[in-house]
């Protein structure tokens, strides 16, 4: 166990921004993946419209990134929803609940000061990958 969780594999996206960090790592059979929020792939550009359009391009970016490293959307088991203003939540939390359905990750929700080119969500998440159902 120890020498799987000692592998380490780092994934970016062709099409990523030119950014210091990685899209995903997987560690054995874990996926973190670094934060995503609403830009239109390929840009920095926040699609438009507030938090509601912002969570599900977030949401939409998420897939592309963990469907890439080997995993899918029904795998991941943590999220931590970094939110402009709490007072979004609602919006953001409805949009979340539709993407993820009856059986959604563990979630950690917090309210900052400021995102990354002034989103309005970002989202980070733990995958499994590997074997399982």
């Amino acid at each position: 166990m120890m020498d799987q969780l000692a592998q380490k594999e780092v994934f970016q996206m062709s099409d990523a921004p030119n950014l210091p960090f990685s899209s995903a790592v997987r560690a054995g059979e874990l996926l973190f993946l670094s934060g995503q929020i609403g830009n239109v792939p390929g840009t920095l550009d926040l699609v438009e419209g507030g938090v509601g359009p912002e969570t599900r391009q977030t949401l939409e970016n998420i897939r592309t990134v963990v469907e890439f490293a080997g995993s899918s959307m029904d795998r991941i088991v943590k999220c931590t929803v970094f939110l402009q203003d709490i007072d979004e939540y609602a919006q953001m939390n409805a949009v979340y609940s539709e993407v993820f359905g009856a059986e959604p990750p563990a979630r950690s929700t917090v309210a900052g000061s400021g995102l990354a080119i002034g989103a309005l969500v970002e989202i980070e998440c733990i995958a499994l990958v590997g074997h399982g159902a």
